[in-house]
């Protein structure tokens, strides 16, 4: 398994970077003892209540290119504290990233109170998703009764000729990108609307359009 250690402390006194240099041999040790290969070790001096910290940045980073699938820490404190832990705890969770402490000797494991508000954040947040996908089908159909025929204005067919292209509106998929839709999102959506897409052919055609449009 690979991972990342992150280690942070608060400030500059001297207590402090000994126990930042303390951190990161337990933690070296802890990921040795179970045979895991660190990729990087992140080493912060700043507040666990700020969110806009480079090590922060540099380990999601990490974490959605796929480099590392884990991530060790001392506490769940030396992550973050107050909102900011549950914002980074939830968008480990969307990125299926596992969290090995010291502390609990093993895998993280959180207090009731943070796992609820955790699934209440993942409850929220897809009904949000659910609610503006149902807003812009409900759109299209009205459109669709309105007499707009998305076929119509299908691009980039001179693109593969001889294959048989899933036909589905790019101008459509350029409107929702541009609402920052994922592609997901955009694939799923098109899919209610009876266009059976997949993400990958939605991001292909995406930047095939990109492409077309910046050469004019």
């Amino acid at each position: 398994m690979k991972v990342i250690l992150y280690c942070r402390v608060s400030t500059d006194k001297e207590e402090q970077v000994s126990s930042l240099k303390r951190q990161k041999m337990e933690l070296l040790t802890m990921a040795d003892h179970h045979g895991m290969e660190v990729i990087d070790c992140i080493v912060e001096r700043a507040s666990g209540y700020e969110i806009e910290r480079e090590g922060i940045y540099q380990m999601l980073e990490n974490f959605s290119s796929g480099e590392a699938e884990a991530l060790l820490i001392q506490d769940e404190t030396r992550l973050g504290r107050g909102n900011t832990k549950i914002a980074l705890f939830h968008q480990l969770n969307r990125l299926n990233i596992k969290v090995f402490s010291l502390s609990n000797h093993g895998e993280l494991q959180l207090s009731e109170s943070d796992s609820m508000v955790l699934q209440i954040v993942g409850i929220v947040e897809e009904y949000q998703r659910k609610i503006h996908n149902m807003k812009i089908r409900r759109g299209m159909r009205k459109a669709v009764e309105g007499g707009y025929d998305p076929s119509a204005n299908l691009s980039n067919q001179h693109l593969a000729p001889g294959r048989e292209r899933i036909e589905f509106p790019i101008e459509e998929v350029v409107r929702l990108r541009n609402s920052q839709l994922t592609f997901k999102d955009i694939a799923a959506t098109l899919r209610g609307l009876g266009y059976n897409v997949s993400k990958a052919t939605v991001h292909r055609r995406y930047k095939e359009y990109l492409s077309l449009e910046n050469k004019e």
